[in-house]
């Protein structure tokens, strides 16, 4: 009965642990799951140049991936290379590049995502990568907040020396932070004005090639108007000279 009783309350502690151990990862998963989606976003205002332009972070690695999934083609992304930090992107207009960012506003973006990384924030000399939305590869295998790039050769470095206090404290008082920014309805909004604008440009080259074409009719008809006119003359002349010779 002794050892009845040991077997039975070793069974019962065995269950209660692995009752609580599968508590306790299911609990860890339903975390894990609600971090995954969208809470919180860090807005910020370069003002360096006019008009202002517009940078945002997400508020850890969970909003990271939802901002690589749903970025634009308009964003550019900085990273601390070689170093966990913040994902920052910087929204340019639409038809610019790399080449079109003003080098305040990189120094901006490249201070704001130095003070965003754990190790970086303390180092001088450290390297930040930048390059556009575009050239972002993510795979299934990559851990979250993880990324590639499609071509290495169109990403950009900068060398930053050091922290500049003045530059973190401009942006720091434009900060502006979002909870539950839908990051997909945005895009998806985004995608919808732009086909509403090329439906728009289309109709408009429709709209020209139809006056074009009415015109080039027009002219046609002139042209065969006047050769008619020339025609009618030329016979009223002859019809004269036959008159003076019948005279």
């Amino acid at each position: 009965m002794t050892t009845k009783l040991a077997l039975s309350d070793e069974i019962s502690v065995c269950f209660e642990t692995h009752f609580n151990f599968w508590f306790i990862c299911l609990k860890s998963e339903s975390i894990h799951s609600k971090k995954s989606s969208p809470q919180m976003v860090h807005y910020f205002t370069t003002n360096v140049v006019s008009p202002p332009m517009t940078l945002y972070m997400g508020f850890d690695k969970h909003e990271n991936e939802e901002l690589i999934r749903w970025g634009w083609p308009e964003d550019v992304w900085f990273h601390v290379d070689n170093e966990s930090s913040a994902h920052v992107y910087l929204r340019l207009k639409k038809g610019e590049t790399l080449d079109d960012i003003p080098s305040a506003v990189i120094d901006d973006c490249c201070q704001l995502v130095k003070q965003n990384s754990i190790r970086g924030c303390k180092m001088n000399d450290i390297d930040v990568v930048y390059t556009m939305w575009s050239n972002l590869r993510k795979t299934a295998a990559m851990e979250v907040g993880q990324v590639g790039f499609h071509d290495q050769k169109a990403v950009r470095t900068v060398r930053v020396e050091k922290k500049i206090n003045d530059i973190i404290k401009r942006l720091d008082k434009t900060k502006v932070t979002k909870e539950n920014v839908d990051f997909r309805a945005e895009r998806e909004e985004r995608d919808r004005k732009e086909r509403e604008d090329q439906k728009a440009i289309q109709r408009n080259i429709k709209l020209k090639e139809k006056e074009e074409m009415k015109r080039k009719e027009e002219m046609a008809k002139i042209k065969s108007y006047d050769s008619v006119m020339k025609s009618e003359n030329m016979q009223t002349n002859q019809d004269g000279y036959d008159s003076d010779d019948f005279m």
